[in-house]
């Protein structure tokens, strides 16, 4: 049972908070003390101050949307904080209250039946902040390439159909051009670069419409290339800000790195998720664990009626799912074998997940235990080789078979 002299529940809401601090007087009776705040600066030192003053050592919340932060930020360092998921502390439909909320966490939390959640410390909440951020920013430049897109289409100019990158060297110059006013066609297509699959008359009969484009469109097309020349600044100004924040960590950063699928950035986010150590996970089962990574259970009469995986980290299941699409197309890599074989069973799908385990777990190595990756590639891997050389050999002397090893000569 988790219990100390007092015990702190907090029913967190966006405008006000619900403050309890209960004493246990014997087994299963508690006495409570109760208080409402706001949600102010002022505020959150009063429910400081009203918690010093009672002795209060641990202090539980619940994690409602985002406003958990700023009551987090003030409490953090004075006392042992702890975050419950919303769905473990759940009322009975038609009781619930806010002081009956906060109690019930208290009750809850003494008696080791709330799922809480893993708060890093505030420099590691910070890298989540840059990665997380810059993520938003890569998705709001897809989010415009398939509006500029749609724009080309209204204006009858089908430079997507002969281009691979919409927003590549060849077709931003064509893009800037028309916004700045060219009406020209063969003067457009000549901007392409030389190694542009299309040719010449193919580009110029996408173009044709630029000849009488309207006005409306061209403005359009201008403010799209304008908001997108600002987001691709943020996002490099938001690179070299992580790069800055995990300079001392670069030397994990690379170790992940060189494993297949994964990259700088993908590196970055996963450890600005889980730490350059991955400290707070003490097994690679943990870690899978927490990310979602690892088969589910839902049994009832010892029958589990669904295997799926529980819902984990979203940042990185992302991240990971990412990275494993991306290390099966490694050629002869061990990934690609491993996928390729299981694909014929399990399909894509589950193939690529299966694959996300073994990175999720592989990740968690390279981090907690500082190994470097070494790529094995299609030949095998030494311990599992002398692992399958002994079992086969323990089944041939069952057989009735005396078995006598020898290499094959090199020549």
């Amino acid at each position: 049972m988790k219990t100390s002299e007092q015990l702190a529940g907090i029913d967190v809401h966006k405008s006000m908070l619900a403050v309890v601090i209960g004493e246990m007087i014997d087994e299963g009776h508690w006495q409570f003390r109760r208080r409402k705040f706001a949600t102010c600066a002022s505020q959150l030192r009063e429910v400081e101050v009203w918690l010093s003053e009672n002795k209060v050592q641990e202090v539980v919340m619940e994690s409602t949307a985002q406003y958990w932060k700023p009551v987090w930020h003030q409490l953090e360092g004075k006392f042992h904080l702890h975050l419950a998921q919303a769905q473990s502390n759940r009322a009975p439909k038609g009781r619930k209250q806010d002081f009956a909320d906060a109690e019930r966490l208290v009750r809850r939390f003494a008696a080791d039946e709330l799922i809480l959640s893993f708060i890093p410390d505030p420099e590691q909440r910070l890298w989540r902040t840059l990665t997380h951020t810059k993520y938003q920013l890569k998705r709001d430049r897809v989010r415009l390439q398939n509006q500029l897109e749609s724009l080309l289409e209204d204006a009858r100019i089908k430079l997507s159909s002969y281009v691979t990158d919409l927003l590549g060297v060849s077709s931003r110059r064509m893009l800037e051009a028309m916004a700045g006013g060219e009406t020209d066609p063969a003067r457009l297509a000549a901007m392409a670069h030389a190694a542009l699959h299309a040719s010449n008359d193919q580009l110029q009969d996408a173009l044709h419409a630029a000849a009488t484009l309207n006005p409306i469109h061209r403005q359009i097309l201008r403010l799209f290339l304008t908001r997108l020349q600002l987001i691709e600044s943020q996002i490099e100004t938001l690179e070299q800000s992580i790069g800055e924040a995990l300079r001392h960590h670069h030397d994990a950063v690379l170790r992940l790195a060189e494993v297949p699928g994964y990259g700088i950035d993908s590196a970055q986010q996963v450890i600005a998720e889980v730490g350059p150590a991955a400290a707070t996970f003490p097994s690679p089962k943990h870690l899978s664990s927490w990310v979602g990574a690892c088969p589910g259970r839902e049994e009832s009469a010892e029958v589990s009626s669904s295997n799926r995986s529980p819902k984990g980290n979203r940042a990185m299941r992302r991240v990971l799912n990412q990275v494993a699409n991306a290390a099966v197309k490694a050629k002869g890599s061990v990934w690609q074998a491993r996928y390729l074989k299981m694909r014929v069973r399990l399909g894509h799908s589950k193939a690529i997940w299966a694959i996300v385990h073994r990175l999720c777990r592989l990740t968690w190595k390279i981090l907690h235990q500082r190994v470097g990756y070494i790529e094995y590639g299609n030949r095998p891997n030494p311990d599992a080789a002398k692992k399958r050389l002994s079992r086969l050999v323990r089944e041939l002397r069952w057989l009735g078979y005396n078995v006598q090893l020898e290499p094959l000569s090199s020549t």
